[in-house]
């Protein structure tokens, strides 16, 4: 009985899967051509082999969104937070799943190989993280382009396959908290700009890219070898995020242009990350101050004639400093005074209850009588 459960679980499951992927293409579209969204994890790859190759597709899928979502959880926590999560059952994860769509497969007698695109539910991944103690940080950078432009022995090269191009194109920071989005490279944009306008900084080529894939930002990420090892990478220009300014040479342990030019791509990304890090916390900062203006706005001023009656002027001092040093009392105005008391106009915030509170709480009693404001000693 549990054999057949189970075979009828993978089953159904295989079924829903394959929905999935067939309708996630028209329902989860980014509006550019490349998708930015938080939630959706692109370019997972899977190779998986099985009994036959239906069978190796649908544990290839299931591999695919228990990859994707560690992957997110890494994205808008941490590796620790990643980590932490270790062990969810697959199922538990399908349950996330909002869509599924395939990039690229082929298969053979028993396995398949592709690469995917999985989105989740924005609420249940929430849910999840916030049950393990995880808090998501989801406030997503406006999208900046990098146009890589590698200066290869046969000049500039920008749309054709290079080591630059590739390590941009495996940073996969499209979806990032600062998304950066590398060109598609396919006909509309080798028909917009040529390797020498981008070197060139031509305004209005790159503005055509800016506005195809919707980003608000595009920089010229230009790169050679350099005589000495590594690579010279130089990028210099104005982001979303304010002015950046990249030259440097990348080197890397094994001694590799490739393995350099990785190094520069992900050093790039830590100082984006960087950057919006620093301009999140000056938001935070400037809602705060917002906000607390907008309260003290709120709070206006009210000012009320009070009876004060003393017995003599000690102690008419004594309720005149309890009164200034009660919060919420901005201000005391004598209007008149006696040898046994005064009026005086009593500037305060908030409501009268709040006033009385207060006063409460520096040992004086504010009381109406026959429609006059009293203020006495407790």
């Amino acid at each position: 009985m549990e054999f057949l459960m189970k075979c009828r679980f993978w089953g159904l499951l295989a079924a829903f899967l394959t929905l999935l992927v067939l309708v996630a293409p028209d329902r989860a579209r980014a509006v550019g051509p490349v998708e930015t969204g938080l939630f959706s994890v692109t370019g997972v790859q899977v190779d998986v082999t099985d009994k036959d190759a239906a069978s190796a597709r649908t544990r290839a899928i299931i591999e695919a969104q228990v990859k994707a979502f560690y992957i997110l959880a890494e994205r808008l926590g941490s590796p620790e937070a990643a980590q932490r999560l270790q062990g969810m059952d697959a199922r538990d994860i399908g349950r996330l799943l909002r869509s599924l769509s395939i990039e690229e497969e082929r298969s053979g007698p028993g396995r398949y190989i592709g690469k995917l695109t999985v989105r989740f539910l924005p609420d249940k991944i929430r849910q999840v993280l916030g049950r393990y103690g995880i808090d998501v940080v989801e406030d997503q950078a406006p999208a900046v382009i990098v146009l890589p432009v590698w200066k290869g022995p046969n000049g500039l090269v920008i749309w054709e396959d290079n080591l630059w191009r590739k390590a941009w194109l495996d940073l996969k920071a499209a979806q990032s908290l600062v998304p950066i989005i590398v060109p598609l490279g396919d006909l509309e944009d080798t028909s917009a700009i040529t390797a020498d306008e981008a070197a060139a900084g031509n305004a209005v080529k790159l503005e055509s890219l800016m506005l195809r894939y919707e980003a608000k930002g595009v920089l010229v990420a230009m790169a050679e070898p350099d005589p000495a090892g590594g690579i010279h990478a130089v990028m210099q220009g104005d982001s979303p995020l304010g002015r950046i300014n990249f030259d440097k040479i990348y080197t890397a342990d094994d001694g590799t242009p490739e393995s350099a030019a990785a190094t520069a791509a992900k050093r790039f990304d830590e100082v984006m990350l960087e950057k919006w890090r620093s301009v999140r916390i000056k938001m935070a900062a400037d809602a705060r101050a917002r906000a607390e203006a907008e309260q003290q706005t709120r709070r206006a001023a009210t000012s009320l004639p009070v009876a004060v009656p003393f017995s003599g002027i000690y102690q008419w001092n004594g309720i005149r400093a309890k009164l200034l040093a009660t919060p919420g009392v901005i201000g005391v105005d004598v209007s008149t005074i006696a040898d046994n008391g005064a009026v005086i106009q009593l500037a305060f915030l908030d409501s009268v209850q709040d006033l009385q509170s207060a006063l409460s709480g520096s040992g004086l009693r504010l009381v109406q009588s026959r429609g006059t404001w009293v203020l006495q000693p407790l």
